[in-house]
This record gives C-alpha cells, sequence and structure tokens, in this order.
C-alpha cells in the first residue's frame, strides 16, 4: 500500500476535501478546505476528482515521507519553500516522491495555509461523505501527528497537468470583504453600519482560526437594541458580532447556529478564500457586494 508517513506535522495539518453541506439540521457543520480554490488547483495539477482529500497546513508546512512506491504530490496555496530529500523542489507543479523520499514544506512565504494533495486522494475512511477534519465537532480524522500513515488511492484515469510553475499575486495590503446586509443590520445602529462598519479598518486578530475570522484594533459596532435573539441558522461567511462589537466572519468548520445578531453575510468565493489566506494584523476593510 502506498502512503505519506508524517515526519513533521507542523503547527496544525488537517485532512481537507469539500466538506459536508447538508447536515446542518444534524448540528454538523460543512467544514472543509478553507481556501477552495488553491485546494481545487492542487488536485487538478494531479487529475485527482474534485473531491479528493488533500492536506491543509497551517503558517509552518508539514514534512512527510513516502512509503510503499512512489508518488506524485502537488503544493499550492501559501507560497512555501518545498524541498525533497533536502534538495529545492518547485511549489505549484506535479512532483514526483520515490519510495523513501521526504518531502518538506515550508513556513508560508506570505499568507497562512498551504494545500499538499497527492495523485489518488488521501484513502482514509470518510465520516458523513466527507474525510475533513472538523475542529469544532470532532468529526473526521484527527489533526496530524508524527509517525501517522496516510494512506493513498489508486490514481485515476485523468493525466498529471504539465505545468512547471503558477503566477503567484503577492500578498494584498489589505483584506477587501464584499457584504451583503442582513438578516440583522437593524440591531446596530446606523452611524455603526455606515459611519463604522463600512468605513473603518479593522485587524485580522492572531485569534482567528478555520471557525471564523476574528478582527480588532477597529471602532467597535454599536447596538440599538438590547437584550438578546434566540439561537437562530448560521451559514459560511455570516459577520457576527459578540457583545464586544468587533465583527467574526464565520469560516468552514462555523457553528451551525448562534445567538449574536449578524450584521451581515460575505458571500462564499473568492472573498472567503482570500479570508483564509489572511495572517494576523492584515487590515480588513468591509464594502457593499457588487460594488
Amino acid at each position: 500500500m502506498k502512503a505519506l508517513e508524517v515526519v513533521r506535522p507542523g503547527a496544525l495539518t488537517t485532512l481537507q476535501d469539500l466538506g459536508r453541506p447538508g447536515y446542518a439540521h444534524l448540528g454538523v457543520p460543512r467544514s472543509g478546505a478553507l481556501d477552495s480554490g488553491a485546494y481545487a488547483l492542487a488536485n487538478r495539477l494531479l487529475g485527482n476528482p474534485p473531491r479528493a482529500a488533500a492536506l491543509e497546513t497551517t503558517l509552518d508546512g508539514v514534512g512527510l515521507r513516502a512509503v510503499g512506491g512512489p508518488v506524485t504530490v502537488a503544493i499550492t496555496g501559501a507560497p512555501c519553500a518545498v524541498r525533497v530529500c533536502g534538495r529545492p523542489a518547485p511549489w505549484g507543479a506535479p512532483l514526483l516522491l520515490r519510495a523513501g523520499a521526504e518531502l518538506e514544506v515550508g513556513r508560508a512565504e506570505s499568507g497562512v495555509r498551504a494545500y499538499v494533495a497527492v495523485r489518488g486522494g488521501f484513502a482514509v475512511e470518510p465520516v458523513l461523505g466527507s474525510r475533513s477534519t472538523d475542529l469544532l465537532s470532532g468529526l473526521g480524522p484527527p489533526a496530524l501527528s508524527a509517525g501517522v500513515l496516510l494512506p493513498v488511492g489508486p490514481a485515476g484515469p485523468e493525466p498529471v497537468a504539465g505545468a512547471d510553475a503558477l503566477a503567484v499575486p503577492g500578498p494584498p495590503a489589505e483584506l477587501v470583504l464584499p457584504l451583503r446586509l442582513g438578516p440583522r443590520a437593524d440591531w446596530f445602529t446606523a452611524q455603526s453600519v455606515t459611519g463604522r462598519l463600512l468605513r473603518a479598518r479593522y485587524r485580522v486578530s492572531a485569534s482567528s482560526n478555520r471557525i471564523g475570522l476574528r478582527t480588532e484594533a477597529g471602532p467597535p459596532l454599536v447596538r440599538a437594541r438590547g437584550g438578546e435573539l434566540p439561537s437562530e441558522g448560521m451559514v459560511l461567511g455570516a459577520v457576527q458580532v459578540p457583545p464586544d462589537g468587533y465583527p467574526v466572519v464565520f469560516l468552514a468548520d462555523h457553528p451551525v447556529t448562534g445567538g449574536y445578531p449578524v450584521i451581515g453575510v460575505v458571500p462564499a468565493g473568492p472573498a472567503l478564500d482570500a479570508a483564509a489566506q489572511a495572517g494576523p494584523g492584515l487590515p480588513v476593510r468591509f464594502v457593499i457586494a457588487g460594488r
């Protein structure tokens, strides 16, 4: 059996695919790769089906060893140094690892999360149709630890891509998030919505994680009414405002219900992919979607 052995798990490395949409009624978040574009690209480079499981690293990469035979991998997402048996290797292109070869995916040079796909995908046991690690509910495989063997599935009929490199934009000077106001924008003063949320700059907090991108350092939002909401359903991209007044953008492992008011929603797509790569301290602005 071909597999990749975890030599160095990194700060947080998890298995991810397209997640578990459709189970909110059971209290199960959708989970899945935070940067869906980078995840999809890694699989396309290897000729994998769209749902093939890949690794999502956080900040400092991962170390892996090929066992049981040669495998082909691709690394996308946050640009980083890649080495095979200590020698520099290409990022963003198919890469052959012979049996016993060690792959070192280094620290992110910009962004936060890199994706390591293998031809054939990682063949761990699915839970509710997905191989994603869900940090909120605990479903799926645990975060990687040293010595774990990750089995590799059979390669499909699609060929490996012939690309040698990818054009990679530099890190953005700020994260701009398009926002559709509602359903609870009326819980905040007009000045908070138009004069603060849509004009001020916030900053990505170091407490951000796969559950949500937390903000800090901007003007806190002020409620127009007191009291609390009964818990209601939450969606990917919902911008919830806790009592401290600083917006939280829900990401893939978000809870399915919540009691703090949602001032708006960031539509799924490139903006949430960018949020997945936003490191602590990056400025954040909210703008009305479509403008």
